[in-house]
């Protein structure tokens, strides 16, 4: 199937208007990776001669190496290249998942013209590593998955704006107070809610965890540079019910006003120094090499209408979540549990807590 699929890009230029080749960024990953340039060469399709005159070209371009090269010792990057590595993760980590939603709604409206087009299905979600995953396992269903707040999520799904919502509830008691957020948009009547997946929630901090941070009390004092998550985010109304929890003022945290919009995007910019802490999935602080400290467990569900259980598109919804090829790709991924994905959940028992998945 032929498919749109827009990328971030970005580049530096001078008064010349000489740009910065974009395969320097994968090559710079590598270093960091690998710490040999001869395997970083290998990995990124290019010669080690290639590799080398490449840095040493946008070396001088800088001013100064993006990489240092010594006998013996490896291939391990400069702080600026350090830097451009990270600039470039926090492009993709920020702007990747709005640019995935706008792929799929541009691809959803070219399939639509085409013969034979495939039914479609309607996911409008909060953005994380497991959803992400789902539309490489439909090979005979079109989702179109749109990402969200989880409570934008839940109102398209009343106003029938898309065929499934998808949002996350803490366990616990934190759990029944984010709870209450939802029950005006949930109805224990007419929705029916599918077992997604469970995920860790914490701390992203340095690695080895410098500044000693081993809960939330470590946030406060001003000492601690935090970066936080969106207000309208699921994983921001969790870190508020936790702060809640530990009588811990925002005001009391340095950097609680400063926002990302994704977990990978709080993760670099912990990984590049920018913060001594950030809050996410456990699955983003271990993609950019950082130490975790777990606080939460929350469940990731789906909601849709009673009445579409009938649908053939949830049958196969349902068959997905219980494959092994999408729980083993799950469960590949640090800190997520698949232990109840697709199996179906009363609204009422989820909203009071009384199933954990």
């Amino acid at each position: 199937m032929k498919r749109i699929t827009i990328t971030p890009a970005w580049y530096f230029s001078d008064e010349t208007g000489k740009q910065l080749d974009p395969i320097l960024f994968p090559l710079l990953e590598a270093v960091h990776r690998w710490g040999k340039l001869t395997l970083a060469a290998r990995e990124v399709g290019v010669s080690y001669r290639h590799a080398w005159n490449l840095l040493g070209k946008w070396g001088e371009f800088f001013g100064t190496p993006l990489v240092d090269l010594a006998r013996g010792r490896g291939a391990r990057l400069t702080p600026l290249g350090e830097k451009l590595l990270w600039a470039e993760q926090r492009v993709i980590a920020r702007l990747g998942p709005q640019l995935e939603s706008l792929g799929s709604e541009l691809n959803l409206a070219i399939q639509q013209e085409l013969e034979g087009a495939q039914p479609v299905l309607r996911l409008h979600a909060s953005h994380g590593f497991a959803v992400e995953m789902l539309p490489k396992h439909f090979p005979e269903l079109r989702l179109d998955l749109q990402y969200c707040s989880p409570w934008e999520a839940l109102a398209a799904l009343n106003r029938g704006a898309c065929d499934l919502a998808g949002f996350h509830l803490p366990q616990g008691s934190v759990g029944e107070v984010v709870s209450r957020g939802y029950r005006d948009l949930l109805k224990p009547r007419s929705h029916r809610m599918i077992g997604f997946i469970a995920r860790r929630q914490g701390l992203m901090v340095a690695p080895g965890n410098p500044k000693e941070i081993q809960g939330l009390d470590g946030l406060a004092g001003k000492k601690t540079r935090f970066i936080n998550r969106q207000a309208a985010s699921g994983t921001r109304a969790l870190l508020d019910g936790l702060l809640a929890e530990a009588d811990i003022s925002a005001a009391q945290i340095r950097g609680y006003e400063v926002e990302e919009f994704t977990h990978s995007a709080v993760a670099a910019y912990v990984a590049a120094g920018m913060a001594d802490a950030g809050f996410g999935v456990e699955a983003a602080a271990r993609n950019f090499g950082l130490d975790f400290v777990p606080l939460a467990t929350e469940n990731y569900l789906l909601v849709c209408h009673q009445r579409s259980l009938t649908d053939p598109r949830f049958t196969t919804l349902l068959e997905v979540l219980r494959g092994d090829a999408f729980q083993e790709a799950v469960a590949a991924l640090p800190g997520y549990n698949v232990s109840r994905s697709g199996q179906l959940l009363s609204v009422n028992a989820m909203l009071t807590q009384s199933e954990v998945l």
